[in-house]
């Protein structure tokens, strides 16, 4: 097995040297090199957990991507066995990122931070799950998913309400509940909070994290006004 510093750099060097046709290929050979790294069984650094992130973000968005262009095709073609094949694949790595999560990721972080970023992506990877199950299945999963999601949103109220992380668990649950459970009201009363306090209290966030901070903050403001046109339209 190579050495941490060696896996690190390796991921570091296919995240920048990518081109578009290789893609796939390097996202899921850094993919493999950072879950080496978790496997050490030591807690990661921000940069770390970003790589590992970036890897499987890149990995499973793709495949997304192509399920979306493929739903848009199926009324002109008949053959399920791409779709298939995209939903198999999807399903193997949100289930092998979550079982980093529960294994190795989850247990090892002692810092609020950094479990809140966990927990985050632990629902966000079940959510992904419930998007390409059916029946039961989908069921057990959108729950899954927003026990997680609670549990994050339960968690980050410990960041400053600011603070990106905590912004990103408060969007993604939002649109969780749009997009998932189709309940656009619960979903605005989340995002409107966020961003209400978040404008309410910016303080405590330092200026690397400003930016993003700001932009979750405008996605919050924007999907309030769009969602809350909703509810009006249909009460």
């Amino acid at each position: 097995m190579a050495d941490k510093e060696s896996l690190i750099q390796k991921a570091k060097v296919r995240s920048v040297t990518m081109t578009l046709c290789e893609a796939e290929e390097r996202w899921q050979d850094m993919a493999l090199c950072m879950k080496e790294v978790v496997e050490m069984g030591e807690e990661l650094t921000a940069e770390e957990r970003n790589l590992l992130a970036l890897a499987y973000n890149n990995m499973v968005g793709s495949r997304r991507a192509a399920l979306r262009t493929i739903a848009s095709a199926e009324q002109k073609a008949a053959d399920g066995s791409e779709k298939q094949k995209v939903v198999t694949e999807m399903k193997e790595m949100c289930g092998e990122f979550v079982a980093l999560l529960d294994k190795f990721l989850i247990p090892t972080c002692n810092h609020d931070e950094g479990k809140v970023f966990y927990q985050r992506f632990k629902a966000d990877y079940l959510r992904y799950l419930a998007e390409i199950s059916e029946g039961e299945e989908q069921e057990n999963m959108v729950t899954k998913a927003k026990e997680s999601y609670e549990k994050a949103h339960e968690m980050a109220a410990k960041l400053k309400a600011a603070h990106p992380i905590r912004l990103k668990v408060a969007l993604n649950f939002a649109s969780f509940h749009y997009e998932i459970r189709k309940n656009p009201q619960e979903a605005f009363q989340l995002a409107l909070k966020a961003f209400e306090d978040s404008t309410a209290d910016p303080g405590g966030i330092n200026e690397n994290s400003y930016k993003d901070s700001t932009l979750i903050m405008q996605q919050l403001r924007d999907n309030a006004t769009l969602w809350n046109s909703e509810t009006e339209d249909q009460g």
